[in-house]
């Protein structure tokens, strides 16, 4: 019984501090606005008027919009099959996380699409040099991507509670 009333006590604590604060309403309604979502414009100025942001921002979470082996210079898709796809897909990835100071070591989950699973052990070698970190992720194939892309990855990025 001791351990309940302790932990709804820790519970219970910060927000009858936050309450009896001064300027409650202020702090609460700053607290909610940290957690409001944030839409980034994409940082490739050939995206800027897509429908979609490249990455959105709850809190300390950053949500990228799926990218995929497109040379964001040329506006081509990468030559050469799925590993050189993957590897341009991540370097998309890691430009992205770079603009919002972030890294591919952030990175906490990963949803791969890939156009044929028979692609999956060539894909798979070159992202775990990507992640030593092993996020969690879901893999799957689908009949056919944007651009005739073999591969799309989005990412969801976790930055440290003290960089922001």
């Amino acid at each position: 019984m001791n351990r309940i009333i302790r932990t709804i006590s820790l519970l219970t604590f910060p927000l009858f501090i936050l309450h009896c604060a001064p300027n409650s309403e202020e702090k609460k309604a700053e607290l909610l606005q940290t957690n409001s979502p944030i839409f980034y414009p994409s940082h490739e100025p050939g995206r800027a008027n897509k429908p979609f942001s490249d990455a959105v921002q709850v809190g300390n979470l950053y949500f990228l919009t799926g990218q995929i082996g497109l040379d964001h210079s040329t506006g081509n898709m990468v030559a050469g099959g799925i590993e050189s796809e993957t590897i341009q897909t991540l370097e998309n990835i890691k430009d992205v996380l770079k603009q919002h100071d972030l890294e591919m070591t952030d990175v906490v989950k990963a949803t791969v699409i890939l156009d044929t699973i028979a692609d999956f052990v060539a894909f798979n070698s070159i992202y775990e040099s990507y992640f030593p970190q092993k996020p969690v992720r879901t893999t799957f194939a689908v009949e056919s991507l944007a651009r005739n892309a073999k591969i799309e990855i989005e990412v969801i990025a976790a930055k440290d509670q003290n960089m922001q």
